[in-house]
C-alpha cells in the first residue's frame, strides 16, 4: 500500500517527468516460473516439474501467476515467451494485466498466442491506460505493477497438451529511447569478435513472402550459427501469426525459436557494448531496426564486431548481407533510435563456464550450484546452492577477465540449500562468473562455476 501511494503522489505531482527511469528485465523459467503459480485451473505442473501442461481429460485451462513488481516505474513492455506446441490442435495464449494508480488492476490484455489460432476470440487488446501494439505494450502512464495468466486450449482431450515454461518482461521508460545520445553510441568500440553463420537471402526463399519474412530468416540464420538445422522457410511459415497475418511479431519468432533448442527473449540494448557481452557469453543479438537505413523497419543478425569497433551484419535483406558493414553513424541510429530492440538467445546449456583461468572446474553430484534467477538480470539475482554434508563454502563472483567482484560467501555450513542475493548495481554490464568453493572433511576440494549476464 505504501509504494502505491507514494506511486500516485509522485505522478500527480510532475516528479516522475523530471527524471529517467533505467530499463529492468524480468524472467521466470522452468523453477522460477513454477514458484510463481498463484493459480491453476485446468493446468497442472508437468511430470518433470518443469513446465505448465493441460490437466489429463481437460480441454480448456489456465493459470494465473503471482503479480510481480519493479523497483522503477516503466512505461514500455516486451513481454516474451518459450514453451512448446506439438501440433495445430492445441495452444496457448498469453495475457497480461497492470496495476493502475486509483488502485485497480486493468483489464487482461492478449500479447499473444503460440502457434495455432483455435480461439473464437482473440481478446482484449486496449483500454483507457495503454494497449498492446502487436506485440509490445504501450502505457499512457507509469506503472511497477503487473500479473500474467496463460490460458491453454486443445481441440479435444485427445490431443497433447501445449506447454509453457518461460515468461520474460522487459520494462523500460521511453525516456530513455527519446534522449539517446548517438554520439556517445558511435565512439563506443567493442573488442573484435566474429559469428560465422550459414547465409539466407531473404527474397531468394520464396518469391511471395521474401520481402515479410526478414525476422525468421535472420532467428534462421541464429540457428545455423549454432549448427542447429533448419528449412528457413518452414521457420518462417510457421512463424506467421493467423491472427495479425504478418510474420515478423517479435515474441512468436522467439517461440519458434525455442521448439529448436533456444533459450530466447526479446530484449533492448543501449550499447554497442552490450551486445558484444551477449556474443562474448555465447549468445546471439538479432536486431530491430528503422530510419534512416530501413524506414519501414527490418531485422538482421549482429554478426559481430571488426578490430575498430566496427559492427558487421548478417543482413538477409540483401544478396551481398553475409559480414555487411552499414555506416556505424546510420546503423546507430537505426537501431538505438528505435529502442534498441533485438531478441537476445542463448542455447539451453549455454550458461555452464567451460573454462576460466586458474579456476578448475568439477561437478560432484553430492553437490549442486544451480542456475541463478533471473538471467539476465538488472540489477540484482538470485543465487542457490546446495551441499550433501558440513562444509566450508566460499562463494564469489569474478568479471569475464577473473577479477573478484563480490565475495558473497565465506564460512561454515551445514548441510542443506541455500540462497544469496547478489547486487551489480556498482559493476558495469557483462558476463560475470560465480564460483562456489567447497572444502569438505575428507574430500577433495571442489569448484563449481556458472555464467551469468548483468544487463542495464
Amino acid at each position: 500500500m505504501i509504494s502505491r501511494i507514494l506511486l500516485v503522489f509522485i505522478i500527480n505531482t510532475g516528479i516522475i517527468f523530471c527524471q529517467t527511469y533505467p530499463d529492468q528485465f524480468f524472467s521466470y523459467k522452468n523453477d522460477s516460473l513454477i514458484e510463481r503459480i498463484s493459480n491453476l485451473d485446468g493446468t497442472e505442473i508437468s511430470k518433470d516439474g518443469k513446465s505448465i501442461v493441460l490437466s489429463d481429460g481437460i480441454t480448456n485451462g489456465d493459470v494465473t501467476f503471482n503479480p510481480d513488481s519493479s523497483e522503477f516505474p516503466f512505461n514500455r513492455v516486451l513481454p516474451s515467451w518459450n514453451g512448446y506446441v506439438p501440433n495445430d490442435n492445441s495452444s496457448f495464449k498469453v495475457t497480461i494485466r497492470f496495476f493502475e494508480a486509483s488502485g485497480t488492476w486493468s483489464p487482461w490484455l492478449t500479447v499473444g498466442f503460440w502457434k495455432a489460432n483455435i480461439w473464437s476470440t482473440y481478446g482484449t487488446t486496449s483500454y483507457s491506460g495503454g494497449k498492446i501494439n502487436i506485440d509490445n505494450a504501450v502505457l499512457n502512464s507509469y506503472h511497477n505493477k503487473w500479473q500474467f495468466k496463460v490460458i491453454m486450449k486443445r481441440t479435444s482431450s485427445g490431443q497433447p497438451s501445449p506447454e509453457l515454461y518461460k515468461l520474460s518482461f522487459f520494462a523500460s521508460d521511453q525516456k530513455v529511447t527519446d534522449n539517446v545520445n548517438i554520439s556517445t553510441i558511435i565512439n563506443d568500440k567493442p573488442q573484435k569478435i566474429f559469428i560465422p553463420t550459414e547465409f539466407f537471402w531473404q527474397y531468394s526463399l520464396d518469391p511471395d513472402i521474401g520481402g515479410d519474412i526478414c525476422s525468421p530468416t535472420s532467428v534462421s540464420m541464429v540457428l545455423r550459427s549454432y549448427n542447429i538445422e533448419v528449412d528457413p522457410l518452414q521457420f518462417a511459415k510457421d512463424t506467421k501469426c493467423p491472427y495479425w497475418g504478418i510474420f515478423g511479431i517479435w515474441p512468436r519468432v522467439v517461440q519458434n525459436a525455442a521448439e529448436y533448442g533456444l533459450d530466447g527473449a526479446v530484449t533492448r540494448y543501449r550499447s554497442w557494448s552490450q551486445a558484444y557481452e551477449t556474443l562474448a557469453a555465447g549468445g546471439r543479438v538479432v536486431m530491430s531496426v528503422g530510419s534512416p537505413l530501413y524506414p519501414n523497419g527490418h531485422l538482421m543478425m549482429l554478426a559481430g564486431f571488426d578490430a575498430s569497433g566496427n559492427p558487421i551484419m548478417h543482413d538477409p535483406a540483401r544478396s551481398n548481407g553475409y559480414s555487411y558493414k552499414f555506416n556505424k553513424t546510420s546503423l546507430s541510429e537505426s537501431w538505438f533510435n528505435k529502442g534498441g530492440i533485438a531478441y537476445t538467445f542463448f542455447p539451453e546449456d549455454s550458461l555452464a563456464i567451460t573454462s576460466i583461468e586458474n579456476i578448475a572446474s568439477t561437478y560432484p553430484k553430492e553437490n549442486y550450484l544451480y542456475d541463478n534467477y533471473p538471467n539476465p538480470f538488472n540489477p540484482a539475482t538470485k543465487i542457490g546452492y546446495e551441499i550433501a554434508g558440513d562444509a566450508f563454502v566460499s562463494l564469489k563472483v569474478y568479471d569475464i577477465l577473473g577479477k573478484e567482484v563480490a565475495t558473497l560467501v565465506n564460512e561454515e555450513k551445514s548441510a542443506g540449500k541455500y540462497e544469496v542475493l547478489f547486487n551489480a548495481s556498482e559493476l558495469p554490464t557483462g558476463v560475470y562468473i560465480y564460483s562456489i568453493y567447497l572444502q569438505i572433511p575428507g574430500s577433495k576440494v571442489n569448484r563449481i562455476n556458472k555464467k551469468m549476464l548483468y544487463l542495464k
